[in-house]
Order: C-alpha cells, then sequence, then structure tokens
C-alpha cells in the first residue's frame, strides 16, 4: 500500500483521522483518491472500505491496494448489515446528498458512530456577500456559481445542531475549523463559530433512549 504523510491530507481530514480509535472498522463514503482511508490504515490499523461514485478515483484506491466499492453511496450503505463499522464518514458530501435524513438514517444504522463535514453557509464572507452584492455567494470553500454546483442545499453549523435535535440524534463532538483556499492547514475555531468557520464537523450516534425504569409494585390496600 502507498504511504501517506500526514501533512499530505486535507485539514479536515487531518482532523477527522485524530477522532478514530485505532484498531476501528470503518466505511468512509465518498472516498475519493482513498488519502483518508490509507493514512487510517498506516498509523491507526483500521481496517476500512470505500465508496466512490468517481470511476477513475475509485480505479485509482483500488491501485494502492485499498478495498473501495465504486457505485453510489444512497444504494451501497443498504446492502450491509446493522452495526457493520464503528465509524461512518461522509465528509463534504451531505451538501450533495438529495435526501440526507434517509441516509443519516441508514448510516446510523450499519455505524455504531457517524462522522459528517460539510462547508458552513454561515461563514462571514458568506453573510457579507450577500449584504453587499444581493447574489448568490461564492467563497474558497463554496467556489461554484449557481448554475454549475453540485450542491444542491446550503448548511450552518446552526442548522445542523437543530437538525439532530429534531430527527434523534446525539452530538458526541463538535469541531468547527477554518481551512485556507487549499484546504491543506487551517486552525479550531472555538468562539462564535457559526460564524467565523468554513467547515463543520460533527461526530454523532442515534439517540438511544434510556431504558423504562420498572414501575414500583403497589402493595394492595
Amino acid at each position: 500500500m502507498v504511504s501517506t504523510d500526514p501533512a499530505a491530507l486535507r485539514f479536515d481530514l487531518r482532523i477527522i483521522a485524530s477522532t478514530i480509535e485505532p484498531g476501528s472498522h470503518v466505511l468512509d463514503l465518498g472516498c475519493g483518491n482513498g488519502d483518508l482511508l490509507a493514512w487510517l490504515a498506516e498509523h491507526r490499523q483500521v481496517s476500512g472500505t470505500g465508496v466512490e461514485q468517481d470511476k477513475n478515483k475509485a480505479t485509482a484506491c483500488i491501485a494502492r491496494g485499498l478495498s473501495v466499492l465504486q457505485g453510489d453511496l444512497n444504494r451501497e450503505v443498504d446492502d450491509y448489515p446493522d452495526s457493520t463499522f464503528d465509524y461512518v464518514i461522509l465528509s463534504q458530501t451531505l451538501q450533495q446528498v438529495f435526501e440526507p435524513a434517509r441516509l443519516l438514517s441508514s448510516l446510523a444504522r450499519i455505524g455504531r458512530r457517524v462522522i459528517v463535514s460539510f462547508p458552513n453557509f454561515s461563514h462571514y464572507s458568506i453573510r457579507l456577500q450577500l449584504l453587499c452584492n444581493g447574489a448568490a455567494p461564492k467563497n474558497d470553500q463554496l467556489p461554484y456559481s449557481w448554475y454549475d454546483t453540485p450542491n444542491i442545499r446550503v448548511i450552518t453549523l446552526k442548522d445542523f445542531r437543530r437538525f439532530a435535535r429534531d430527527v434523534g440524534y446525539t452530538i458526541l463532538r463538535e469541531i468547527a475549523i477554518s481551512s485556507d483556499r487549499a484546504g491543506s492547514e487551517g486552525r479550531i475555531v472555538r468562539r462564535l463559530t457559526n460564524l467565523r468557520a468554513t467547515y463543520g464537523i460533527f461526530i454523532i450516534e442515534k439517540t438511544r433512549r434510556e431504558k423504562e425504569q420498572p414501575r414500583p409494585h403497589r402493595q394492595p390496600l
């Protein structure tokens, strides 16, 4: 397997990698060229599988010795049994998914924990462009025009927190980051995250109801 230098990973992928326990079983959806899977296998002894829709990228992953399927992630996840993985990763893909609630439900079924990341549409640069220009905004993380973007929805950190609460997910950890134009370097944002972060990274799991307490036994009168 081709070695992956930690510095070669995108900053957001480095943050995601740091949250995954050694020896875990991981599914990476939209795994691209497989950099994260390769790093996890080499440095965290992770057993990893990927799904990538782009045929050329999937082929590149296989050439690196990675276990990657070429296909539609929405369909592939339905084939896995419950609790197959310790972590399921959906990195910078949620904004391109047609039915995100349905997909996340499937991911929470097959994975103990789900790691989701997405560009934050509430970043101050986006707000300023809307205020000053009154036109569909663009920035380094969302560089497309409205007519050619692969993103079919926009998400803010605040939106995702509300979504998680409404549909029954527990947010185990939230990491807000700000990265440079190339995504190679960045920093963790700790204050005013919905305004200052370019990306949000959330580790979630399906909320489990506490076991019902047995009703106290009442002595007959």
